[in-house]
C-alpha cells in the first residue's frame, strides 16, 4: 500500500489551518434560495419531529429515482467499499442512504424548535457517557471527531444539551444567509461554531477552558493539511487537525456517531481514540488520523445506509496512487 504522503513540520500554524474567508456578498440567488428555505420551514413547523423526518425522506427518495441526482456516485462508492455485494444490495443500500439524508437534512433544519429536554428525549442513554466526565475532570477540554454518519448535526445538539461546553469547527456555507441562520440555531442549542480559518486561535482556547471541540474529519477538502489513511481499502484524504490539537495540547479524542435506531430514535456512539507520544510527532499525528478513520468504517459497516455515500470520499489522490487504492470513479 502507498505510504501516506510526508506531512509539514507541526510547528508551522499552517498545519491545520486554511486561510480564513472574507465575508461572502449576498447576491439575488441566495436571497432567493434563503426565501425558499424559510417558506419551507414555515410548513415544516406545523409538523412533529417524527412526521418531518418522514418527509424528508419521501422527498430525498425522489433524488435516488426518478431523478438519479448523483446516484451513480452513491452506487459506485458502495460498491467499491463492499465489493462482495450484489447488485440488488448495493441498490437497496444507496436507496436507503438517500432516506437517511432527506431525514437527517430536515431534521436539522426543524431543531430551531426545540429545547434541550426535548433533544435529549430523542436519544437513549449512551453506554459510555462517563468517558466524557472522567476526561473534563483532568481540565484539559475533549476533542470529539465524527463522520458524516446518522444524523451528526442531531449529534452536535445533543452534547449541547447535556451541558457541555461544546464548540464544532466548521467551514463557512456558500449562501451567506443561510449559514447566518445555520449559525443562529446552533448558538440557541448551545452550540458555539469555530469557522476553520478562525481554529488556530480558538480551539486552543477552548480546550484550555476545557470544552468539548468537534471536528468532522471524512471530507478531504483544498487547504486542509491531510494524511491519506485507509478507509475501506482504499486511500482517503483525511484533515490532521484533531490529532494535531490532541498531541499539542494533552486533550484526549473521543469518536462519536449519533445512529438512527430502526424505531426513530438516537443512540450516540462514544469510543475513545488513543493518544499516544512516541517521539515522532509526524507519525503519531499520521497514526491517530488512522485511528479514528479505522473506527468510522468500522460503524460505517455497520449502518452502511446512514452513511453520506454521496460525498466524493477518494476524490482528492496522490499522483500515481495505484487505481485498486484510489478514487473508484475515476
Amino acid at each position: 500500500m502507498t505510504a501516506p504522503a510526508p506531512a509539514a513540520p507541526l510547528d508551522r500554524a499552517d498545519e491545520f489551518a486554511p486561510l480564513a474567508r472574507a465575508p461572502r456578498a449576498v447576491v439575488l440567488r441566495h436571497r432567493v434560495q434563503y426565501a425558499a428555505l424559510r417558506g419551507v420551514l414555515g410548513t415544516l413547523s406545523t409538523l412533529g419531529f417524527r412526521r418531518a423526518s418522514n418527509f424528508g425522506a419521501r422527498v430525498a427518495r425522489l433524488g435516488y429515482r426518478p431523478f438519479g441526482i448523483r446516484r451513480g456516485v452513491v452506487e459506485r462508492q458502495i460498491a467499491a467499499a463492499f465489493p462482495g455485494w450484489d447488485a440488488n444490495r448495493v441498490e437497496a443500500t444507496a436507496r436507503a442512504a438517500y432516506d437517511n439524508l432527506g431525514r437527517t437534512t430536515i431534521e436539522a433544519a426543524v431543531l430551531q424548535r426545540y429545547g434541550p429536554e426535548m433533544i435529549r428525549a430523542l436519544f437513549d442513554e449512551p453506554e459510555n457517557w462517563s468517558h466524557f466526565e472522567r476526561a473534563l475532570q483532568r481540565g484539559q477540554g475533549a476533542i470529539v471527531v465524527a463522520g458524516h454518519l446518522g444524523n451528526w448535526e442531531l449529534g452536535g445538539a445533543y452534547l449541547s444539551a447535556r451541558g457541555l461546553d461544546f464548540e464544532a469547527v466548521a467551514r463557512q456555507m456558500e449562501n451567506p444567509l443561510f449559514d447566518a441562520y445555520v449559525t443562529r440555531t446552533r448558538n440557541r442549542l448551545g452550540m458555539k461554531i469555530i469557522y476553520d480559518g478562525d481554529a488556530v486561535r480558538r480551539v486552543p482556547r477552548a480546550l484550555r477552558n476545557n470544552a468539548v471541540v468537534a471536528f468532522l474529519m471524512d471530507q478531504g477538502t483544498v487547504g486542509l493539511a491531510s494524511t491519506w489513511v485507509p478507509f475501506f481499502g482504499r486511500l482517503a484524504k483525511t484533515p490532521r487537525g484533531a490529532a494535531v490539537f490532541a498531541l499539542r495540547l494533552g486533550s484526549p479524542v473521543f469518536f462519536v456517531a449519533p445512529l438512527r435506531k430502526p424505531d426513530g430514535r438516537f443512540i450516540l456512539v462514544v469510543e475513545e481514540i488513543p493518544v499516544r507520544e512516541s517521539g515522532d510527532r509526524n507519525a503519531d499525528v499520521d497514526r491517530i488520523v488512522a485511528d479514528y478513520t479505522a473506527t468510522l468504517e468500522r460503524w460505517v459497516r455497520r449502518a452502511p445506509e446512514q452513511y453520506f455515500w454521496h460525498h466524493r470520499r477518494w476524490k482528492h489522490q496522490q499522483p500515481n496512487t495505484a487505481p485498486e487504492l484510489g478514487d473508484p470513479l475515476r
